[in-house]
């Protein structure tokens, strides 16, 4: 039994070890903040949501409509004069509103002849992210409760000819969508989220696939060259160890821009599929086409973003001791792919808070994945400038790659000392 025991504990304390249960810890914290997020959508979706209205009519749909309003909305602005428009969508944009409601003059008299009642509707809409469309959606719900009211009213007419058409949809819209400064006439904040949540959540999976199949080949390569004795071998040779990084570097630089190319050709096509679509759907407003120019600023972005990615990993992969322990070192990697992941599918970052927008840019690998939609809406200063701080960041994951080859610690795999003096330093 004691012979049992021993194995029991070596065989514990090989595996009880940060880099087992750290991993775990991490994704846990991050799926359960992502959760009370999640968690968060029907406290919302019960908020009242903060709406403008402007009254231009005076009969008796029109009282219906307002009557629902009013109990199911925070009305921050109300006016019968249909100038004071600009007014209210400033009004509307300070007090951080969801949409100006405007009820049509002739609104009452066009539904009791049977034709629709017409609301103009101006949306704010401040992000694309899955969470960023709820509000439009308890407006959405609030309309759809005022057509209701309508046609109950309509249907419980004694003697009244009543138009079937119009009963079942008493109410038509003309919407118009102030979006990052953009004014989009004719379409729905749920028409854009529609066609850029479909973008935001294919292109941030596609870069996490690249990032991480990338770096785990480089830390591996580093691994396997220290388990066969290669790198011992091509370190004795009368070669400069800088230029032992250099072609390393440069190798890794050219794999990142193959990559970078097959990804920009591939989401060319993939977002013109998109514009086809919506052009077929008749909502030709809105181009969500890339030029030409902004397909090579985003090429250059995932390049310069997966640099730096092989030479975090290639930094990564001087700490590893053989294969074996190369495969816990790609988590780091994952983590800091995953987490601006799943963020930019569910929130803009212009809606996030300051905090998380901060942790957000600092993440070098969440870049490529926000620039397609600045770039969309001609965001540049924000994608040059995630450029720049990438490039930097680069810059110091290569410059550390040549500290770590000029010592011993390539070989051995320790890190503790080494740590310890560039902290020192």
């Amino acid at each position: 039994m004691s012979d049992l025991g021993n194995i029991i504990k070596k065989e514990l304390r090989e595996l009880m070890t940060p880099a087992t249960f750290l991993p775990i810890v991490i994704m846990a914290i991050v799926f359960g903040s992502m959760g009370n997020t999640i968690g968060g959508i029907e406290e919302e979706l019960q908020e009242p949501p903060t709406i403008a209205l402007i009254n231009s009519d005076n009969g008796t749909y029109s009282n219906i409509a307002l009557n629902v309003f009013t109990n199911t909305s925070n009305v921050t602005f109300y006016s019968e004069d249909y100038s004071d428009k600009v007014e209210a969508i400033n009004v509307l944009k300070e007090k951080d509103g969801h949409a100006l409601i405007i009820i049509n003059k002739n609104f009452s008299e066009n539904i009791e002849k049977g034709k629709n009642g017409e609301f103009e509707i101006y949306w704010i809409m401040r992000g694309a992210g899955i969470l960023d469309s709820i509000s439009s959606s308890v407006v959405e719900t609030v309309i759809s409760s005022i057509n209701t009211e309508i046609t109950k009213n309509l249907i419980s007419q004694e003697n009244a000819s009543v138009n079937t058409t119009t009963a079942l949809n008493p109410t038509i819209r003309n919407e118009t969508t102030f979006f990052k400064e953009k004014e989009l006439n004719g379409i729905s904040p749920g028409e854009i989220a529609g066609v850029l949540s479909q973008q935001s959540t294919f292109i941030p999976i596609i870069m996490m696939i690249i990032i991480i199949m990338a770096g785990q080949i480089v830390i591996s390569s580093m691994a396997l060259e220290k388990e066969n004795k290669t790198l011992e071998t091509l370190l004795t040779l009368p070669v400069k160890r800088t230029s032992i990084v250099a072609g390393k570097i440069i190798a890794a630089a050219i794999v990142g821009l193959i990559l970078a190319v097959i990804y920009m050709i591939g989401m060319g096509s993939y977002l013109m599929s998109f514009q086809f679509q919506s052009m077929a759907g008749g909502a030709t407003a809105f181009d969500i086409s890339l030029s030409v120019t902004d397909l090579i600023i985003t090429g250059l972005v995932v390049f310069v973003s997966l640099v730096a990615a092989l030479a975090f990993c290639m930094l990564l992969g001087t700490m590893a001791k053989n294969f074996k322990s190369a495969q816990t070192l790609t988590f780091p990697v994952a983590v800091l792919v995953l987490i601006p992941m799943f963020i930019t599918m569910f929130k803009d970052f212009d809606t996030l808070p300051l905090a998380l927008k901060a942790v957000l840019f600092g993440i070098p690998f969440s870049h490529p994945m926000m620039a397609p939609r600045a770039l969309l809406f001609n965001d540049y200063v924000f994608v040059l400038g995630g450029i720049i701080y990438v490039a930097i960041f680069a810059l110091i994951m290569i410059a550390l790659v040549v500290y770590v080859f000029k010592t011993d610690r390539i070989v051995t795999g320790t890190t503790s000392s080494f740590w310890k003096k560039i902290l020192k330093k």
